[in-house]
């Protein structure tokens, strides 16, 4: 059995997949293991790929797997093995494991998993893998299964499955414990909301100029704010845990429709609560319930009035940038009665950062008249529209094909290569066919099928590049079609822009415009004006720009579209 592949050459990976594992025996174990294993059949090993802490159900995220699979792409590894403990350590998704065992032997190179026996340079340990892929994709899915189901047992026992304490709460030696600073403000928010008639955003603003500062989560990516959000009290109204029984399952990972292994987090009606209570509790069951009702008429009236506040949103909430910090801009609205008995309203655009930490130091509120930036903005857009040499661009752009050339630059090269192909495997099996009948016949048929096989795998995913190639062709037909009525949209903006309601108009702006970017208070009386920049979403080429500039408003523009004559 030794000595077989005296002269080989390979390389070892090694994965485990926790961080139990990796501080235990498996990767020193698998490494020596494999070592010996080559040793003893006569391969030199070039190099070991160690992944530690990864899972196996998909090769992304496997640094050192997809290091290992460049090495080979490039010519910089030449090896004629890769050497594992098991298939499970190749890979449990089926899919990747046939998708990477193909990738390796286009350049010569086989799997060979040792504690399994198998080898892919032969028929037999191919048609083995491919089954034992599927199989371990299968074990995989059994152990989420039943870890799921050992965490639904411990979460109805009150055990922590894991994961960042919730606000409020700190874990000591595994076990929720009211934190000092938070678990009091926790009380405070379902006091005010349940007993004193606060709204969400109400009870942040009351928060934030009080002094009650917010650390950001732990998995926060680069916090900007310390300040309380409307949505963090919705958060924390919602959370049962603060019941002081433990909640598991409120929200699933589901795999994303028409994607391989692109997962997302849904929010589920029904899930898991402890029997009992396993911590301190910091708002009692039957206020949390009467919470949770007042939550739900909130919600539904807020999803009954969408469409009016739909109707009513103004233009640029949302698109024009506060000049100091840089958050959206919303509209404030101030209403009084003079004494003569009009009814009068005001309505200003102001940082929202500013509305929320009102009484701190964080931001100024920088308002700025809705009709005054309003009128602004659309006087500009509309100047820039009506300039000839725009208007004459955006008519040479319409009806324009849209560039593909290089797309099916790539379908005639596969095409190419698809015809070599089937020149290939119409001389193998005509080889096949012609084999005499002698005591090589049978190793001679082994090798002609292994190389038949190589072909037939080349060609299925040369035809599938041909047609996630026609793919990308109807999708950018199909984007040129929408640029087209854009333009359109944009040539006759003057005519339709006046006859529109308010949602129709705010749909079109945000179509129109990126990013509106102010100057501020002080620097407004200074430029005649407030808006510093506008960015469009449309191309505008820079002699418009230029003639626009003098003494106006900068303009930027994004999203610029390659196009070219058929």
């Amino acid at each position: 059995m030794y000595q077989t592949r005296l002269g080989k050459t390979c390389v070892i990976y090694i994965r485990v997949s926790s961080e139990r594992q990796v501080k235990g025996y498996s990767l020193d174990g698998q490494k020596r293991y494999l070592i010996d294993c080559a040793e003893r059949q006569g391969m030199k090993v070039l190099a070991v790929y160690v992944e530690e802490g990864k899972s196996g159900k998909s090769i992304e995220g496997r640094t050192a797997f997809q290091s290992m699979l460049d090495g080979i792409k490039k010519g910089t590894l030449q090896t004629d093995y890769v050497l594992v403990y098991k298939l499970s350590r190749f890979g449990r998704n089926a899919k990747d494991v046939l998708n990477s065992l193909e990738f390796i032997m286009q350049y010569g190179v086989d799997l060979m998993c040792v504690e399994d026996g198998l080898d892919s340079s032969t028929s037999m340990g191919k048609m083995m893998i491919t089954i034992l892929g599927a199989v371990a994709e299968l074990e995989r899915e059994n152990i989420i299964a039943q870890s799921l189901l050992g965490r639904e047992e411990k979460a109805k026992s009150g055990g922590w499955n894991g994961g960042f304490p919730p606000y409020g709460y700190e874990l000591k030696n595994g076990k929720l414990e009211p934190k000092e600073g938070e678990h009091e403000i926790v009380t405070m928010i379902f006091d005010m909301f349940l007993n004193k008639g606060m709204g969400y955003s109400t009870v942040a603003r009351y928060l934030n100029q009080n002094g009650y500062t917010r650390e950001p989560a732990k998995n926060a990516v680069n916090p900007k704010f310390n300040d309380w959000k409307a949505e963090q009290i919705k958060r924390i109204l919602d959370n049962p845990l603060y019941t002081g029984r433990i909640a598991w399952g409120r929200r699933r990972t589901e795999k994303v429709q028409g994607t391989s292994n692109e997962q997302r987090l849904v929010p589920q009606e029904e899930f898991i609560m402890s029997e009992n209570k396993s911590h301190e509790a910091l708002v009692s069951e039957e206020d949390f319930k009467k919470v949770q009702e007042i939550r739900k008429i909130m919600r539904d009236k807020a999803i009954g009035n969408h469409n009016i506040s739909q109707d009513k949103a103004h233009l640029l909430s949302g698109i024009a940038r506060c000049p100091q910090c840089g958050s959206a801009m919303n509209v404030d609205c101030n209403q009084w009665t003079n004494k003569d008995g009009t009814f009068r309203e005001t309505f200003t655009y102001v940082c929202s950062h500013y509305k929320r930490a009102k009484g701190t130091s964080q931001c100024r509120r920088n308002g700025i008249s809705m009709e005054r930036l309003e009128k602004e903005v659309l006087e500009y857009t509309k100047k820039l529209l009506r300039n000839p040499k725009f208007a004459r661009d955006i008519k040479a752009k319409i009806g324009v094909a849209v560039d593909v050339t290089e797309i099916q630059k790539e379908i005639s090269a596969y095409e190419k290569e698809l015809k070599r192909l089937a020149r290939s495997r119409t001389n193998l099996e005509h080889d096949i066919d012609s084999l005499p009948d002698d005591k090589y016949a049978e190793r001679k048929r082994d090798e002609y099928n292994r190389r038949l096989d190589k072909i037939y795998n080349q060609i299925y995913d040369i035809e599938d590049s041909v047609e996630r190639c026609k793919r990308r062709i109807i999708i950018a037909e199909q984007e040129s079609l929408n640029v087209d009525m854009i333009y359109k949209i944009l040539l006759s903006f003057d005519e339709i822009y006046d006859k529109m309601n308010d949602r129709d108009k705010r749909e079109l702006i945000k179509c129109m415009i990126k990013e509106i970017k102010l100057y501020m208070p002080e620097e407004q009386r200074v430029q005649g004006h407030a808006v510093k920049s506008i960015v469009y979403s449309f191309p505008i080429e820079e002699d418009v720009i230029q003639a626009l500039r003098v003494k106006e408003t900068h303009v930027e523009c994004v999203c610029l579209l390659t196009r070219t004559s058929k």
